[in-house]
């Protein structure tokens, strides 16, 4: 279990980000609030803050993304940030660096914030153990364990059309058992109240303990989308399943793909979301990834505002409880 402790500082404020685990419900709202007030900045003529003016922010992904890579960069920027991206399949890691070495390497070049990604559960925790007391680290995602930033621009497009938690019920349906997305989705919501949370997919396909984490399970998908007030889909793991967990993708879509039919089964004003990138014809139609429901893109674009208010609120340019950007 992610330490409480090694994401907050001695007055509770955040230090590292890694998990939305252990973290309490004002806290999230904290960073929501302060996201709320990046979201104007890119609508201005000139889109920064000077925030973090002379900092470094390197992104050290050890998992290629383009998506979420690029929004950490974007935010970085508009925070007034430099960056570096630093991709270690082609650095010296590959020359037998071991990763300690790497971290001591740019500490020793007073980089300030480590934006990290790897395949390996556990692996931005152990990064956030081992760095300088100045460094801040941001889980990007790491193995099937977590990926708080994700879950949290998801809480903030929520709030956005939603508006209260409390009374929603949410929905996600597909590849549970490989998605760190949704263990930081169920993490959130559940710390933000919401009404009811449910699990959608094949057995195959959903954690045994997942019920311990608040959730109901269903394997039907027009049953557990029954009355829903948001719908997410995930991403199919393909390159994290081990042997043959699906029939095939086109059953799959038969029994668990998004249609305008099976939709009808929630609310008239259902919203559908989706953390990327879709496999279309798979997760879902393309007429509800483009469709009216669809906030997806909104998804997107709200990205930057919060991983603008994550680095800030770790750097410690924000006071907590403020959540204001100037």
């Amino acid at each position: 279990m992610m330490s409480r402790n090694l994401q907050l500082d001695e007055q509770g404020r955040l230090r590292h980000f890694l998990s939305i685990e252990g973290l309490k419900r004002a806290l999230l709202v904290d960073i929501l609030d302060l996201a709320e007030s990046f979201a104007g900045v890119t609508e201005q003529t000139v889109k920064k803050v000077p925030l973090l003016r002379g900092k470094t922010i390197v992104n050290l992904f050890f998992e290629s993304s383009t998506r979420t890579r690029t929004t950490f960069e974007l935010a970085a920027k508009r925070l007034s940030a430099d960056v570096l991206n630093l991709n270690i399949t082609v650095s010296a890691a590959t020359k037998g660096e071991t990763l300690l070495d790497t971290l001591r390497n740019l500490e020793a070049m007073h980089c300030d914030m480590f934006v990290v990604r790897h395949a390996d559960s556990g692996a931005a925790h152990f990064i956030a153990e081992h760095v300088a007391p100045h460094v801040h680290v941001i889980n990007a995602g790491d193995g099937r364990h977590a990926h708080p930033t994700q879950a949290m621009l998801d809480m903030f497009t929520i709030r956005r059309v939603k508006g209260e938690f409390a009374p929603l019920t949410v929905a996600i349906v597909g590849d549970i058992l490989h998605s760190r997305v949704a263990r930081s989705q169920i993490h959130a919501l559940t710390t933000l109240g919401v009404n009811e949370v449910r699990v959608i997919g094949p057995k195959t396909l959903i954690p045994a303990e997942v019920e311990t984490l608040g959730v109901h399970v269903f394997h039907d998908l027009r049953a557990g989308l029954q009355g829903a007030d948001v719908v997410i889909a995930l991403r199919l793991q393909n390159e994290r399943m081990q042997g043959a967990l699906l029939p095939s993708e086109h059953e799959y879509f038969q029994l668990y793909g998004l249609t305008e039919d099976k939709l009808a089964a929630a609310k008239p004003d259902a919203i559908v979301m989706h953390p990327g990138p879709i496999n279309r014809g798979v997760e879902m139609a393309s007429d509800v990834a483009d469709g009216p429901r669809s906030v997806i893109l909104q998804q997107v674009t709200h990205g930057i505002a919060v991983r603008m208010a994550v680095m800030a609120m770790a750097m410690g340019t924000v006071p907590l409880g403020e959540g204001k950007a100037a």
